[in-house]
């Protein structure tokens, strides 16, 4: 006896598409036949490869791919190019890690160059894992030849836009206060601080600032106690009212509004003033850890509010954007007693060496015993913390590079406008509040591994120059340039230039530039515009869609908007697609830490890559927060894939048996059934074909999900005895001929969702690759809108009936006499379904009516116990009412 053969599951269908994939090019032939056609342009953000893929790449590649897909099914030239991100802090920070070494010192020791190229060599740790997720996910991406940030094209691209920058008079270097990780000892831009917000409790001091003159004092108010040891100024709002109170036999001042919440004993009121009065009024620091030539005074800020604290404000320059141009404004001392690791130097011995942020509770105990501290309180707040290493962030003074992002703001917002946005909130809300209240990019970082800024300073006149080439820089240079110069640090920092103004010297300064302008760069220098094929590069801008997830609100989509916006002064996309985050089932984030993390790969090794799409499309909408789970991609599993296999299945089996060869010129005879499913095929392709010109995917993939349930619950199930019925009659051709028909677009339809088993299907019943084919076009000839009407109702009826027999427990093996129906539609159009009714349900006869009140009675009874308490003596009245 013949061995059964093994049936072949869902994961060994896939991997054996994906190798015939490879063998016969199919990707490549995708897109080459559609050369010469219109293209549709989608920009890959580019991943991090020192990083593992998690469920949310796995959405996002998802959405990206059946995107490509269907676009190039309707017959668009859609390039796929993958990239790599390959620059930065994240790099350096597991390179050290590797290395067993930390901070910017042990680099220097180690040394810059062995450094960098320890940092090249680490960004591809896991480059393969994430080609074999890709692959195994199918998402269609030219991996071969991805677009590299490392690579001396792409910085030459990068270099030509910042050159460009340059000469409109838009980078400039400023010493100023920005978001500063002490960790990664670096500044950071406004839209990476954005990133990594987090709750936190912190203390918030009032301390005593005695009058220089007399023996009151001035209660100053911060949320930074470790900043008192450089305290410089106190600042009122020239426009609050103040007061001078005598409490315990001592005199405060501060804002009249604040007097009851600051004080929880009453007070007498000794004086009112302006806030203008106190201009100039010397006081005593609390601490004289530093010499302060000019300071020490009282000074106007209309920034100051009453809504808390004491309507006073203790200013440190070095440690508050605020603060530092207050005293610029007045002409203060700047001081600074807090090293670039974030702790403090010796001016402050009691605490040098230790992290700021950690001594809040010593300098409050420092404040009450020189008996200056008035008050403390611990409060919760949002406070900013390194999207990188998770270390809590200091406003710090620092000399860094800007671009003057903020003189562009109303061409930003403009450009804006021209772009669709989904969900479409996000256009004017989360996007474009963020624009509204734009600061200058920080785009310098005192790092290592990154792109470098290409800014050369002469030493003699400050003059500057900012070659937008590797030719240009040649032309600059003393000396001569190999042409094969690595432009990474520390090679390109040997390169002296020639001042066009003086002859003198001229020297790189030494930053590396934010990795977020390396990616917004992306669409010029994947091309390596304009060095190269001008005219492909004009194809391939601006973007016809640009998918992530909304985390890059404020990174890919911005950063990609605001070097356009500087570079073409045009926006770069014309349709942004801004996905939810996949969160666990219980609407929880994802995290290995919390032991709830998905693994996109296990999920596709036990699943398959196609119910884990289906599942992300179907389950809810993709700009929404998404609860996930293993039952979620099992659902999608059972209710399509396994449907829609065993549909085939159904055709196969029956279609071996009794020879059938599909053939157009002879379809048999179609029966209503028939055109019934066809015109539900049409419709539902022409539901479809819209919801996905307009990126309403869980809507398309609902659509089909109901097609193929009526194709095999209902369809198939009515049709059976037609392909039991011996011989090939014309009926039964007519059954075979649609169901043919129908699986084969239903392939076609699906193929971008789920383009394994539409693959699967599609050759065995034609032959060739479904992914070669167009995307089915609705024959309006087929679609009957009434007759899908009718059967909509009928399958109500069925349902209905179904659920009758179940609440009274009658099986459907038990025959019924009689289903009575009433309708509100013209009786005579569903006589012709009873015998379909009576077959399905089991019942002997159906009887349609307009109105059931000749077959059903109707009795009221009353509840005593509601009616007695509404009621009282008068219940029994009530009784015989209702009873009558």
């Amino acid at each position: 006896m013949q061995k059964e053969q093994k049936k072949e599951t869902t994961v060994e269908r896939e991997t054996r598409i994906r190798t015939l994939w490879a063998q016969e090019g199919t990707f490549a032939k995708s897109v080459s036949n559609r050369a010469g056609q219109q293209p549709f342009v989608f920009y890959e953000g580019p991943p991090t490869a020192n990083g593992l893929p998690h469920v949310g790449h796995a959405f996002g590649r998802t959405i990206k791919d059946v995107v490509a897909r269907y676009k190039t099914m309707q017959g668009y030239l859609v390039e796929r190019k993958a990239g790599w991100d390959t620059h930065g802090l994240p790099v350096e920070l597991g390179v050290e890690k590797a290395l067993g070494i930390s901070g910017k010192q042990e680099i220097e020791n180690y040394g810059v160059e062995q450094f960098i190229q320890a940092c090249k060599k680490s960004v591809f740790t896991y480059e393969q894992k994430w080609r074999t997720f890709t692959e195994q996910l199918g998402y269609w991406l030219d991996m071969d030849e991805p677009y590299l940030t490392l690579s001396n094209d792409y910085i030459e691209t990068v270099w030509h836009i910042l050159s460009h920058v340059h000469k409109e008079k838009l980078l400039y270097k400023g010493h100023r206060v920005s978001p500063y990780c002490p960790s990664c000892q670096t500044s950071l831009s406004s839209h990476e601080v954005a990133q990594g917000y987090k709750d936190v409790k912190d203390l918030s001091v009032t301390a005593m600032f005695k009058l220089e003159d007399r023996d009151e004092y001035i209660l100053g108010w911060t949320t930074t106690p470790w900043t008192l040891p450089a305290n410089v100024a106190l600042a009122m709002n020239p426009a609050l009212r103040y007061v001078r109170v005598r409490h315990a036999n001592s005199i405060y001042i501060l804002a009249k509004s604040l007097v009851s919440k600051v004080f929880s004993e009453p007070v007498e009121i000794l004086s009112e003033h302006d806030g203008q009065e106190f201009a100039g009024v010397s006081y005593r620091s609390p601490f004289s850890y530093v010499t302060v030539h000019k300071g020490h005074i009282v000074v106007m800020a209309d920034y100051v509010t009453e809504h808390s604290g004491t309507g006073i404000v203790h200013i440190a320059p070095a440690y508050g954007e605020d603060d530092y141009k207050t005293v610029q404004e007045h002409g203060l001392s700047f001081v600074n007693v807090v090293d670039l690791k974030g702790c403090y130097t010796e001016a402050v011995p009691e605490l040098v060496g230790r992290f700021v942020k950690d001594c809040d509770v010593d300098i409050i105990k420092m404040l009450a015993a020189k008996e200056l501290l008035f008050a403390k309180e611990k409060y919760e707040h949002s406070y900013p913390h390194c999207w990188r290493c998770d270390s809590p962030l200091l406003y710090y003074a620092t000399d860094s590079w800007f671009i003057k992002m903020s003189a562009l703001k109303e061409q930003l917002l403009q450009n804006n406008q021209q772009v669709t946005w989904y969900p479409s909130h996000i256009k004017d809300g989360r996007f474009g509040n963020f624009l509204e209240n734009l600061v200058d990019w920080n785009i310098s970082r005192n790092r290592y591994w990154g792109t470098p800024l290409n800014v050369w300073i002469c030493q003699d006149c400050n003059h500057e120059e900012a070659p937008n080439s590797v030719a240009a820089l040649q032309q600059l240079a003393k000396g001569a340039v190999n042409e094969q110069l690595e432009l990474h640090k520390p090679f390109i920092d040997d390169i002296v230039c020639t001042c066009p103004v003086c002859q003198g010297d001229m020297k790189r300064t030494p930053e590396v530039i934010d990795v977020w302008f390396d990616s917004g760069s992306m669409p010029f220098a994947q091309q390596h515009y304009p060095f190269e094929d001008v005219a492909n590069f004009h194809h391939q801008f601006p973007a016809d869609v640009v998918i992530e997830g909304i985390d890059q609100t404020r990174g890919f989509f911005y950063s990609l908007l605001a070097v356009s916006t500087l570079f073409t002064g045009k926006p770069p996309y014309k349709n942004v697609l801004s996905l939810g985050h996949v969160l666990d089932e219980h609407g929880q984030k994802m995290s290995k830490s919390k032991g709830n993390a998905l693994e996109p790969v296990e999920l596709i090794e036990e699943y398959g890559a196609d119910a884990l799409r289906w599942a992300f499309l179907v389950d809810s909408s993709p700009w929404n927060p998404k609860r996930f789970s293993k039952k979620v991609v099992l659902d999608a599993k059972s209710k399509l894939v396994d449907t829609l296999d065993n549909t085939f299945k159904f055709y196969d089996m029956y279609a071996q048996i009794d020879g059938f060869t599909y053939d157009a010129t002879n379809t048999g005879t179609r029966s209503q059934l028939d055109h019934w499913i066809l015109s539900r095929l049409h419709h539902t392709i022409q539901l479809v074909t819209a919801s996905m010109d307009d990126y309403q995917f869980t809507q398309a993939t609902r659509e089909i999900g109901q097609l193929v349930e009526e194709l095999s619950n209902w369809y198939i199930r009515r049709s059976r005895a037609r392909f039991w019925a011996n011989g090939m009659t014309a009926d039964k051709r007519g059954a075979f001929s649609t169901l043919y028909e129908a699986l084969t677009s239903i392939c076609q339809l699906i193929a971008p969702f789920t383009p394994f088993i539409a693959e699967d299907i599609y050759r065995q019943l034609c032959g060739k690759s479904v992914h070669l084919e167009k995307y089915p076009l609705l024959d309006d000839q087929l679609v009957d809108v009434r007759l899908e009407q009718e059967m909509a109702t009928v399958l109500t009826v069925v349902e209905l009936g179904r659920s009758i027999r179940n609440s009274q427990g009658i099986k459907v093996k038990q025959p019924l006499s009689e289903l009575i129906v009433a309708l509100k539609s013209e009786l005579s159009d569903y006589q012709a379904y009873s015998e379909l009714i009576q077959d399905e349900l089991n019942i002997k006869a159906c009887r349609w009516t307009h109105d059931f009140s000749a077959y059903e009675s109707v009795h009221y009874k009353l509840n005593f116990k509601s009616a007695g308490a509404a009621f009282g003596p008068k219940v029994n009245q009530v009784k015989e009412y209702v009873l009558h």
